[in-house]
């Protein structure tokens, strides 16, 4: 991505909302799922095509888009791994706390440390936590079956 830093916005008729996120040097800072878009945001984002395509059925896990994961360690640590889950797999928090480096899927502070970070995800679909069938999504619930739906979970 070289576009500059700003708020990208697009509708989708697939979704039923507005696809926007925040960019700000070659790193996507937020992805959002609004009824509305901001009023500063713009039209047109090289990443458009792709997510558009993804919504048509194109399979894409988007692993080269750089997100920027400005958080507790631990939590970013949750969130990359998240980000390993292939296109049309899907894997439990359980599963999820396991492959996380540093936890322990005995121990509920863990597997409450991957909810959290789950539900705190700020790029969802770049980090696609949709992909994690009994985790909270940090996308509104009827957009996370839509995901999940387009995907064959």
């Amino acid at each position: 991505m070289d576009e500059s830093a700003g708020i990208y916005a697009r509708e989708s008729d697939f979704l039923g909302r507005w696809i926007q996120f925040g960019v700000a040097g070659e790193r996507v800072l937020s992805v959002a799922f609004p009824t509305s878009p901001a009023a500063d945001a713009e039209p047109d984002h090289e990443l458009f095509g792709r997510v558009f395509e993804y919504l048509e059925g194109v399979e894409d896990d988007f692993a080269d888009v750089r997100v920027a994961l400005t958080m507790a360690t631990d939590r970013r640590t949750v969130l990359e791994t998240a980000r390993e889950i292939p296109y049309g797999e899907q894997l439990s928090v359980e599963r999820l706390v396991r492959r996380t480096p540093g936890l322990d899927a005995d121990t509920e502070d863990d597997r409450e440390l991957v909810r959290t970070a789950l539900d705190e995800n700020p790029a969802p679909l770049f980090v696609p936590d949709h992909r994690v069938r009994d985790g909270p999504s940090a996308a509104p619930p009827e957009i996370e079956q839509k995901l999940r739906s387009l995907e064959g979970l």
